[in-house]
């Protein structure tokens, strides 16, 4: 790229983003920043949190959710583990929500409940990686921090035409993304190459002919901007098996058990059943009749596939589960559980409709 080159792609980034930026709740938009309206750092932090591996429109309405119920990161801070992690069903990657309530009561109880204002502070927050403490830093204190997520990792690469494979090419995206980094509005920079990312430097079919800094593309100029980020290839996942016990008691309660804190859905709570592997095995909650429901339940989880077997018994009232606790239908709610947990209800739920 020519001298100069940098600075003039960045101010017509920034063009853009002022007449293009995304609406998004938890986001001062450009004119309103330019008037001089603040980012809420709590919001900021939550929205990044919430949107690690997961899409702006899964986001929106957890947001809101959120931001209703705990508006501030001292209401967060307060908040039972329970209810917190009840709320986050649907987001997956649930360590996050705890990382998130961890981070909370650290902020409350270290930093007087106002976020650091760099992203070496941010750093020294629970369940704060690197891109997130940049994002953070930027976006909500101006830090002129280089923030690189899956968007802008793909404009780099393609705007300098990068040929090593991702995830190897990653610290040299960064590099790359740091000399485009401003000191002037370095957070607005951050969100425009994320929008520039979502909507027209997108992963298949790029808008280039839309793109404002097309003109410095050097991917483009060589007519292979479609085929970049070149990727490694992914081994192949393997696949677990594993058994839900979904018992239902003559009052329609149900029972469920609280998964341990740690490891996948940790802290969820969920239908009973054995640990997930090659030979799963696992004795039954309780004594019943327990018949096995046609079929199995899939999921796919970051880096294994999982099918699940579900044993159903209808039990009289009365007893002592070895695992778990009645819920009473009327303080049961599907919504609150993991996706995969949602999988298994609605698997057992036509073999109960037809008893």
């Amino acid at each position: 790229m020519r001298d100069g080159a940098e600075a003039e792609l960045g101010q017509a980034l920034l063009a853009w983003y002022d007449r293009h930026a995304r609406i998004l709740p938890w986001r001062v938009a450009p004119a309103a920043r330019a008037a001089g309206a603040q980012p809420d750092p709590y919001q900021v932090w939550l929205s990044e949190v919430m949107l690690q591996q997961t899409t702006v429109a899964a986001v929106r309405g957890h947001f809101a959710r959120f931001t209703a119920v705990w508006p501030d990161v001292a209401a967060l801070a307060a908040a039972p583990d329970a209810e917190v992690m009840a709320a986050w069903a649907g987001l997956g990657y649930y360590a996050r929500a705890r990382n998130l309530l961890a981070c909370a009561r650290a902020v409350v109880a270290d930093h007087g409940g106002r976020f650091p204002a760099t992203s070496a502070g941010m750093r020294r927050l629970p369940g704060i990686g690197p891109y997130t403490a940049a994002a953070i830093a930027a976006i909500a204190f101006d830090e002129p921090a280089t923030v690189v997520d899956a968007n802008v990792e793909r404009v780099v690469s393609r705007i300098f035409a990068v040929q090593t494979p991702l995830p190897a090419a990653k610290p040299a995206l960064t590099v790359l993304a740091a000399r485009l980094t401003p000191a002037r509005r370095p957070g607005d920079h951050a969100q425009a190459m994320m929008d520039l990312g979502a909507t027209i430097c997108t992963p298949r079919a790029p808008n280039c002919e839309a793109c404002p800094i097309a003109v410095f593309c050097v991917a483009r100029a060589k007519g292979v901007a479609a085929a970049l980020p070149f990727k490694a290839e992914k081994p192949a996942k393997p696949t677990r098996l594993g058994i839900a016990y979904v018992a239902r008691r003559e009052d329609g309660a149900l029972l469920l058990e609280r998964r341990p804190p740690r490891g996948l859905l940790g802290g969820m709570l969920g239908w009973p059943g054995s640990d997930w592997g090659d030979n799963p095995a696992a004795a039954p909650p309780l004594a019943a009749d327990w018949r096995e429901v046609p079929g199995e339940v899939r999921h796919t989880f970051t880096h294994f596939h999982l099918r699940l077997r579900v044993w159903l018994a209808e039990v009289a009232t009365g007893g002592n589960p070895e695992r778990g606790h009645f819920t009473p239908p009327a303080e049961f709610d599907p919504g609150a559980l993991p996706t995969l947990m949602r999988k298994v209800w609605r698997h057992a739920q036509a073999t109960l409709a037809a008893r």
